[in-house]
């Protein structure tokens, strides 16, 4: 109890707090976080200090051999597109969505006419009518006038083997012999295949929680390769293998390490008994992030053999590339959490490693690149 006579002020201050609820007099407790939550809305921020070297721009100019862009782009959509390529040091862009007849013309003016020495321009292919007489010829003839007509490569799309299908409904496999005339053509006119075969091979794997890409199917639904509607991973990869045993003329880029970056000595083993065969890095960067010293290890030995890649266009992205590439970092986030739960780790790849990875390779198997833009 107090004693002695309180001031007014004091008086009034004291009802005030009596009169009032407890809540107002202590503050409320803090929301404790939910203890379930879905894996989407789980973004966890590391602790974890250690030295960091963000990269923005390539050490070195480099070719992005498996990159995709509109044939219809106005020019200030290009320009724009050349201005984001300079800031990253991208030299030259391969596009790999040419077309074939007026499309492809309309692709190589889109951007070799207006920015030439900056863009490389592949052809496709129609497969309507592979069953008729004549198919195999006619497709090789205009893969010809393509190439006449600016295109230094053929791309091959992922629906080849998946869903392409004849007119009786059979699925139309990757080592077709229909489309012999095409890849020797390809080898006989010097410009090389970039083929996209399958796809993650955890795709065709049931959809369950020891599934790695449970989070992109779940997101996508679509990218689900169940054997009731597609062939097995391994069908697929076969026939493409098979498909280059019988074409050693014919140089062939195999897209996203023939999605065998999860199995880098299975990749190996394979280059080694087909020497027409490349492959490239796109959109499969966070398959080499969380296995760096035997990615490092896997480049050095086949540093001849690998070209850089991004596939889609976000100029941001490349960021991370250069930074597993080119850093000893650790433990830093990719940039799509679909494709990596897991931290990244940098490569710390030597120069002239580097060097065949961003230009040199791609200057030996892809025509017409003007090399007096690159280091000698």
């Amino acid at each position: 109890m107090l004693s002695g006579k309180m001031s007014p002020r004091l008086t009034a201050i004291l009802l005030a707090l009596s009169a009032a609820p407890l809540s107002a007099q202590v503050p409320p407790a803090p929301v404790p976080a939910p203890l379930t939550m879905s894996i989407e809305e789980y973004e966890p921020k590391s602790t974890l200090v250690v030295p960091e070297h963000p990269v923005t721009r390539a050490k070195y100019p480099f070719i992005d051999v498996h990159n995709h862009q509109d044939d219809d782009a106005t020019a200030e959509t290009v320009a724009a597109l050349v201005k984001d390529m300079d800031s990253l040091n991208l030299r030259v862009m391969v596009n790999l969505s040419g077309g074939f007849g007026d499309d492809l013309k309309k692709a190589v003016a889109a951007y070799k006419g207006r920015h030439p020495g900056r863009f490389v321009v592949f052809a496709n292919l129609d497969f309507k009518g592979i069953d008729e007489p004549g198919w195999p010829e006619r497709t090789a003839r205009q893969l010809e006038a393509d190439v006449a007509a600016g295109a230094q490569g053929l791309k091959i799309f992922k629906n080849f083997g998946m869903t392409v299908k004849d007119s009786k409904g059979v699925r139309v496999p990757v080592d077709d012999p229909r489309l012999a005339p095409v890849f020797e053509a390809c080898g006989r006119l010097g410009v090389p295949v970039l083929i996209h075969t399958a796809e993650p091979a955890s795709f065709f794997q049931p959809q369950d929680r020891f599934n790695e890409r449970w989070l992109e199917l779940k997101q996508f639904p679509r990218r689900a390769r169940p054997p009731s509607e597609f062939p097995p991973f391994e069908t697929l990869v076969s026939e493409q293998w098979r498909l280059f045993a019988r074409h050693p003329k014919t140089k062939f880029i195999n897209a996203h390490l023939g999605w065998m970056g999860g199995d880098l000595g299975r990749l190996g083993s394979l280059l080694d008994s087909h020497p027409n065969v490349y492959t490239e890095i796109g959109a499969v960067l966070a398959e080499l992030g969380r296995q760096p010293r035997f990615a490092r290890a896997w480049f050095q030995k086949y540093q001849d053999r690998v070209m850089f890649g991004k596939d889609t266009w976000a100029a941001a992205e490349y960021h991370v590339y250069f930074r597993v590439l080119e850093t000893q970092d650790e433990y830093f986030d990719y940039y799509r959490k679909r494709h990596a739960f897991w931290k990244m780790y940098g490569l710390d790849l030597p120069d002239a490693v580097l060097e065949k990875l961003y230009f040199r390779n791609a200057l030996k198997v892809i025509p017409g690149i003007d090399a007096s833009a690159f280091p000698k």
